[in-house]
């Protein structure tokens, strides 16, 4: 899923996807809200280098705060955040190439106001953003919606990690339950509306657990376990999922 790192237990600190940070840290830089170098930091992290690759008439990558300016040249006025998987192409209105991409990379950046999109590649110590044209009218969730959604999967989720026994091969996975009221300590960028930042809060806890419950471990479960945990579990990722597309598209909105 790649939103979710296990150190050695629960973390406190769930990182977000790539492209959830860039939507939203590129928006804060365009509403004026962040200088373009912080928005360049927060994204890049403790990576090497973030560069784009693919953009019109360019050759060779560009670093990411030139094309900062690039987007902004194309009316790209924020960011917005795909987060596909096979069968549930979330965020997406494509076309194909930029669609099949962000789909096996499980993650894109879209842009208002502009035909372009973003995936994310990892390169050694750094990242390339493969640019492709995309279709910027799209069908995002509404975040009261998705809070609504995403609670109700919580509960449900909680009932069957239970029914399937799962806090006693993967205590973690309980603790991780017990934590869902808690705040992340995620990297987004200040004013972002209240209910907002609860959202991506426990969006981002859900999906760290359902990737510890789904982890793996032969010595204690079966692949059979697995796949029933995987189809039992669907719907909180989905949940999740769509909480931080909401997030990305509408993070300074209260509704």
């Amino acid at each position: 899923m790649g939103c979710a790192r296990r150190l050695g237990g629960v973390s406190t600190t769930m990182p977000l996807p790539r492209s959830a940070e860039f939507a939203l840290w590129y928006s804060a830089w365009a509403s004026g809200a962040v200088s373009p170098d912080d928005a360049r930091d927060a994204i890049i992290g403790a990576d090497a280098a973030h560069d784009i690759a693919g953009l019109p008439d360019e050759v060779d990558v560009v670093p990411l705060i030139l094309a900062f300016a690039r987007f902004r040249s194309a009316r790209a006025a924020a960011a917005g955040l795909a987060l596909p998987v096979p069968g549930d192409p979330l965020g997406l209105a494509g076309p194909g190439e930029f669609n099949a991409d962000a789909i096996e990379a499980g993650e894109g950046v879209v842009f208002d106001g502009a035909e372009i999109g973003l995936v994310p590649h990892r390169v050694g110590a750094g990242v390339v953003w493969q640019c492709y044209q995309a279709v910027s009218r799209r069908q995002v969730p509404d975040p009261s919606e998705a809070d609504t959604s995403l609670r109700e999967a919580v509960l449900a989720a909680a009932n069957t990690l239970a029914d399937l026994d799962v806090a006693r091969w993967q205590p973690e996975v309980a603790d991780a339950l017990m934590e869902l009221r808690g705040r992340a300590d995620l990297n987004l960028p200040r004013g972002m509306a209240p209910r907002t930042l609860r959202l991506a809060s426990l969006a981002a806890r859900c999906r760290t657990i359902v990737d510890l419950a789904l982890e793996y471990d032969g010595s204690a479960i079966t692949s059979r376990e697995v796949d029933e945990r995987r189809e039992a579990l669907s719907p909180l990722d989905h949940a999740a999922r769509r909480g931080l597309v909401a997030v990305c598209s509408h993070p300074w909105d209260e509704r």
